[in-house]
């Protein structure tokens, strides 16, 4: 039986429900951007048939061409609307799409009260999905954007709850996990998680390169960890000052209580306190450490940390060894040395198969180390010299 668009239930005999299997229907998508168009991949790659729409008559065309849709245009029968706008637009574009098609409403804006305030319908529900790409616009859409990503629902007072349970499947179905929280509360933590961060990474970034002859020699000097750091203020500047107006209190007290942190740090610095600034080291690199992979419980999954030389097919080699001994890689990072052409490889892999990685990596004269979640560090104060 079909309880809701684009949803099958089944029963076991006596009427109640066990199971909720999406069953692909009808789907537009308003706006033709990143994740406009990796909701479209994902969504046609599954069987829905998409319509898509953009202010931008020739992003709409290329979403198309793309793949990313089948034509252009709002459909008023789709099941289901995904609006994929700048933040500032979503309000609006939400109730258009409440009021010309009859099937549920989502969207995919990084801040949620002011949307979710403004769009009171049984059928709309507030989402967003925390994924995104170095790349901008349908260029770098992709259909597994969202696999293993956490994409966050805000139901608010007037949701229907037959409408969140459709469209909490949905997102699933698109690989992703999903997490309820109320409007304000998202707001509040991705202002500590996301905002901040890509705020202080551009503050950072704009500090190093500031006009004087001597920064700019000092860019050409920059190694991994800054690198790593500022990475995030490379993406498209356009959609952050929506962001940071809509969610301007959250963003302010978490600015307040980093500027905290960074007089306190400031004050162990210039106290010469060598215990004070391992405890706060420390302490960081822990909740690093313990940072959730979103692949399942932290106890059954392993870091193998390789040291690798900064020269082309590196990276292709461990992964294929990794392949070739049938352990799923879940996760990976490089962070490079300015010291030297090398660099530390993380991989991410179940916990009973990373002394087989270990094994292979050492035969092939790697010399590879396991790193579990929540291990103790070795080092203490009096190992820091430097």
């Amino acid at each position: 039986m079909i309880d809701g668009p684009g949803i099958a239930t089944s029963d076991d005999g006596t009427g109640r429900v066990t199971g909720r299997t999406v069953v692909p229907g009808r789907a537009n998508v308003i706006g033709a951007g990143l994740i406009g168009g990796s909701v479209g991949l994902a969504l046609r790659e599954r069987g829905w048939h998409v319509s898509i729409s953009d202010v931008d008559g020739g992003s709409q065309s290329e979403a198309v061409n793309r793949g990313a849709a089948d034509e252009v245009g709002l459909d008023a029968t789709a099941d289901i609307t995904f609006i994929a706008a700048p933040v500032g637009a979503i309000q609006e574009l939400a109730n258009q799409a409440l009021d010309k098609t009859s099937g549920l409403v989502t969207d995919v804006g990084s801040t949620k009260a002011d949307i979710c305030d403004a769009v009171i319908d049984p059928r709309f529900v507030g989402g967003h999905p925390m994924a995104g790409s170095e790349q901008d616009g349908i260029a770098g859409a992709r259909s597994d954007l969202f696999t293993g990503a956490m994409w966050v629902l805000t139901p608010s007072e007037t949701t229907d709850e037959e409408a969140f349970a459709i469209v909490r499947a949905v997102v699933r179905s698109l690989g992703a996990e999903t997490i309820s929280l109320a409007a304000t509360v998202h707001d509040e933590l991705v202002a500590h998680v996301s905002h901040v961060p890509h705020l202080t990474a551009a503050a950072l970034m704009n500090l190093a390169s500031s006009g004087s002859l001597q920064h700019r020699a000092l860019l050409r000097l920059a190694a991994g960890g800054f690198r790593d750091m500022t990475r995030i203020s490379a993406g498209r500047p356009s959609i952050w000052p929506d962001i940071c107006v809509a969610n301007s209190t959250a963003i302010t007290t978490s600015l307040t209580e980093l500027i905290e942190r960074l007089e306190e740090t400031r004050r162990l610095v210039e106290s010469r306190d060598r215990v004070g600034l391992f405890q706060l080291l420390n302490s960081a690199r822990m909740a690093r450490l313990n940072l959730p992979v979103g692949y399942g419980e932290v106890e059954r999954v392993a870091e193998v940390v390789v040291p690798i030389p900064d020269r082309p097919g590196e990276l292709a080699a461990i992964t294929t060894l990794a392949a070739e001994l049938d352990v799923n890689i879940l996760d990976l990072e490089i962070s490079h040395s300015g010291e030297g052409r090398q660099g530390l490889l993380s991989v991410v892999v179940d916990a009973e198969l990373a002394e087989r990685l270990v094994g292979g990596l050492m035969v092939r004269d790697y010399h590879p180390t396991i790193r579990r979640r929540g291990d103790e560090p070795a080092d203490h104060p009096g190992d820091a010299r430097g």
